[in-house]
This record gives structure tokens, sequence and C-alpha cells, in this order.
């Protein structure tokens, strides 16, 4: 009665997590996705048991390099520009049962409010950068103006001492 408690638990825990879940072969066939998978890759489970994962997500080097190194891979960043999808990926082999798994999660919108507060700073240093221009100009300009009447001033100044010599 407990296994079947627990397996009932699992069962529910793959089918609610709102992470994508995979689980490949050693030759990166898919066995198994959970709805959530599904969801963030708008495919049908029916559709893709029995596939190269390849065909779903394209280059999946490091599946392969978390099963021939024997290593768990953790959040590593991977862009699906296919389906506009920033995915943060935890790969790890289970030897014993010839199975690659996967949990993604989706930071595509974390990804894009980071694009989107570079994209601002950017602009904002740049609209910086031409006020400091500006204000340089401003500077100069005056600058030039006040040397010109100060020489115009020396110059006058001058002449009014030689007639007073006089």
């Amino acid at each position: 009665m407990l296994e079947k408690t627990q397996n009932h638990l699992w069962q529910l825990l793959w089918e609610y997590d709102p992470n994508g879940l995979i689980a490949v072969d050693s030759d990166l066939i898919i066995k198994l996705v959970n709805p959530a998978f599904c969801q963030i890759f708008n495919v049908e489970k029916e559709k893709i048991i029995g596939k190269l994962a390849t065909e779903i997500l394209g280059n999946i080097d490091h599946f392969q390099e978390a099963w021939e190194t024997n290593t768990v891979i953790r959040g590593r960043e991977t862009e699906y520009p296919q389906y506009h999808l920033y995915i943060r990926e935890f790969i790890f082999p289970i030897k014993e049962e010839n199975i690659i798994g996967c949990i993604m999660t989706d930071i595509t919108a974390e990804m894009e409010r980071k694009k989107e507060t570079d994209r601002i700073k950017a602009e904002t240093v740049k609209k910086v950068n031409e006020v400091v221009d500006n204000q340089m100009k401003v500077a100069q300009e005056i600058a030039g103006l006040l040397g010109e009447t100060t020489a115009e001033t020396k110059v006058s100044l001058l002449k009014i001492i030689e007639m007073v010599n006089q």
C-alpha cells in the first residue's frame, strides 16, 4: 500500500511540476516527457516519444557530454531560438537505467527583463555622454567668448593707458 501511495505521489509530482522534465536514452531517443515540457516546447507527448531529442531541441551535445563523462551539469543556460526560449537546465545521467534526465526551467521572462535592463543601461550611458559632450561644447564656447572679450578689454585698456600717458 505504501509503495502504491509513493508511486502515486511521484506521478502527481511528474504531472504537476512546472519545470519541463525529459528523459532520453544514451542514443538521445526521447523516452519520457512531462506535461510542462510539452507546454514549454509546444509539442504533443504522443508525437515526440521515440523520436530523437535533436528533432525537438536541436543541438544537445551537452546531454551527450553529461552521459560520456558521467557528470551532472547544473544550471546550464541554453537558448532555443526556434521556440524563443531561454532554459536553465539540470542534466544528469542515470547509467544503470541507460537514461539522461533533464530538468528544464523556463527563464525566458527573466532573460528578456535582463536584456531590457541592459538596453536601458546602455541608453542611459549614451544620454549621459551626450549631456556631458554638450556641456563641454558649451563650456568651450563660453571660454572662447570670455577669451575674446578679455582680449578686447585689454586692447581697450591699453589704448586708454596710452592716451593717458600722452
